[in-house]
């Protein structure tokens, strides 16, 4: 089915089939929300008053290992897009290659990096051969799904902030041109802050901008860079994201309306980044990086009008007010809240220490030298993306052990499978004790996330990334485990018979497991582990996050849709036992917790960060 005329960028206003249109959008990512509640976000949206969806779309998901695609269930590409228009919504997409997003390595594929000479968002070969095949698979999913055939996306945007990075005056048209040549004929937008404005764009490319607050005379700016075109506010920052070991980021209700109010009244077309921030499960939340480093939390709530679990916030109401003038006829009925439970409190049952559980994982590595997590050869050699990686090696004496800061990010340092200390960025040397004999020296390194916006993305690969001295010596003769933890380990780890039921003999760092009695219906739910350290939580094998701590985050949000099934759980009538999982690196409790509500820790005003101006 063919249409007319699509989203049209020809005077100072968006015409959209011909007819004036103010465009109201709103980011939600798919692969931050649970599949089963696509649905109940985005009809939240369309009740909001939005008529427009923008989202990303993360290459490091889609193509897990070179050449191997996913377009299947949690990341249906197709059936997201398609759900939003019968909705009722239009869709401006996101596709990057590189997205930034607070997400590991801004949405690239970590196998990238096995290329030592690697030059990323660059026409570098490497980067322009994997980008090409990625391309040809994307495109053939979207490209049905655009206006012109009869689909919902009026609109495309080209790589994201590149104006922030520039490294290569080639670059962006390439990315055109990748767009162009394989069909889509959709209005082409960039994104950049003010600061990434200054630098030059595209025939026939539309730029817009990302702010949190009118200042330096931003908006101007944008028209004065584009005359007689419409103005929009690609990234308006609804909040903020937050990092460990600092505070909770808020935006306050109040002051993100007046900006909001301004921008509408200026007919300038606007995008709430984010409307629905949702999770960064598992390993793949990303980390800041403007001279030190700093690994965000799994939490992707960013104070958003919908909260992290989906629920109505202030800003919700306040914006639906606002929006609702903009609209001629009356909003739909607000969806009810989906139901929250403090389901009791489990009680740990077995444990199973690290060291049992290495037989689980690929066969070990071994190496004269370190190997970098990229570089090993395990995935299909398309080595090691994310968690942690164990590195051993045998020494004969005790001293002076120093990483020279080649530790990507942070490891335990074991001597005979006893802690001895650990290392980070700040932590660079640690002395070991003395012994009889051969010792095994083990280091378990963890992958914090990779820095997702800056100069630094090449630099991003993980584990131990050169030589590590003991007494100014580098050690050779590495065993190295990958230890991932992805559904097959954990499946293995689960049907284990080595599971130990006396806890006065569990051994840190270890897996520690409990049961969630469910009935139904499931409901949302949010765990909290007092008393614990550092780890990460799987429930049925699925990893729901990292903890920490020291925070701000204090939680985990566990969704009433993962607790509906799962081939781990024993299931009598209505209800069923799930089985929760914590590989816990520092300190236990004997129980796991649940709440009704998230603590989201000690909060700051993010108006008073200056970084938020121009980032």
């Amino acid at each position: 089915m063919s249409r007319a005329e699509g989203l049209r960028a020809n005077s100072s206003q968006f015409t959209l089939e011909g007819v004036p249109f103010l465009i109201l959008g709103g980011s939600i990512h798919y692969f931050r929300v649970p599949r089963a509640y696509w649905e109940d976000r985005l009809l939240k949206m369309k009740a909001c008053g939005l008529n427009t969806l923008t989202t990303y779309v993360p290459w490091n998901l889609h193509e897990p290992e070179r050449g191997t695609f996913n377009f299947q269930d949690q990341l249906d590409l197709k059936a997201y897009v398609t759900l939003a228009a019968e909705m009722g919504l239009w869709v401006i997409l996101r596709p990057g290659p590189y997205i930034c997003a607070e997400w590991d390595l801004g949405g690239l594929p970590s196998w990238l990096l096995q290329d030592k000479f690697m030059q990323l968002r660059t026409t570098y070969p490497g980067f322009v051969d994997a980008v090409n095949l990625y391309f040809d698979k994307l495109v053939s999913v979207i490209k049905p799904l655009m206006f012109e055939d009869g689909g919902p996306i009026i609109a495309v945007q080209v790589e994201n902030e590149y104006g922030s990075y520039a490294k290569d005056e080639k670059y962006m048209p390439f990315i055109k041109d990748c767009l162009l040549s394989r069909g889509i004929k959709e209005l082409l937008l960039t994104s950049d802050n003010w600061e990434g404005l200054r630098y030059g764009g595209m025939e026939g490319v539309l730029k817009t901008i990302n702010l949190q607050r009118l200042s330096f005379g931003a908006i101007q700016y944008l028209a004065d860079k584009q005359p007689q075109k419409p103005l929009m506010v690609m990234e308006y920052w609804s909040g903020w994201f937050d990092v460990w070991g600092e505070h909770h980021h808020v935006f306050h209700a109040e002051d993100m309306l007046a900006v909001v109010s301004e921008i509408l009244e200026r007919g300038v077309s606007i995008n709430l980044y984010m409307f629905h921030g949702g999770t960064s499960f598992g390993f793949m939340n990303g980390a800041m990086d403007f001279g030190t480093y700093k690994p965000q939390v799994t939490s992707y709530d960013y104070d958003a009008p919908l909260s992290e679990a989906g629920d109505y916030t202030p800003k919700y109401q306040l914006l639906r007010n606002l929006f609702s003038q903009y609209h001629s006829e009356p909003l739909p009925e607000v969806p009810s809240s989906q139901k929250k439970k403090a389901y009791d409190p489990v009680v740990i049952q077995r444990h199973l220490s690290l060291w049992d559980s290495l037989h689980f994982t690929d066969k070990p590595h071994r190496s004269e030298s370190p190997v970098n997590m990229e570089n090993l050869p395990v995935n299909n050699n398309n080595g090691q993306s994310y968690g942690y990686t164990l590195y051993e090696t045998t020494i004969t004496s005790g001293g002076a052990l120093n990483s020279k800061n080649n530790v990507r990010d942070r490891a335990l340092v074991f001597v005979d499978r006893k802690c001895v200390g650990s290392f980070d960025y700040k932590t660079q040397e640690l002395t070991l004790p003395d012994g009889k004999g051969e010792r095994t020296l083990s280091l378990l390194v963890e992958n914090c996330g990779r820095v997702n916006y800056g100069k630094a993305l090449d630099e991003q690969r993980k584990g131990i990334v050169g030589d590590i001295l003991l007494n100014h010596t580098p050690l050779r003769g590495f065993t190295t485990f990958c230890l991932d933890m992805k559904p097959g380990f954990m499946k293995r780890l689960m049907s284990s018979g080595q599971w130990k039921s006396d806890l006065r003999s569990a051994f840190i760092p270890g897996f520690f497991q409990a049961r969630l009695f469910v009935d139904d219906p499931p409901r949302d739910t949010f765990i909290r582990l007092p008393g614990w350290g550092k780890g990460v939580v799987f429930i049925n094998g699925q990893n729901l996050g990292r903890h920490w701590f020291i925070g701000p985050q204090h939680f985990l949000y566990l969704p009433g849709a993962w607790l509906r099934n799962g081939e781990n759980q024993v299931n009598t009538m209505c209800s069923r036992f799930m089985q929760i999982i914590v590989f816990e690196e520092q300190k236990t409790d004997d129980k796991i917790l649940f709440s009704e509500s998230p603590d989201h820790g000690k909060t700051i005003d993010v108006y008073k960060l200056p970084f938020c101006t121009l980032l």
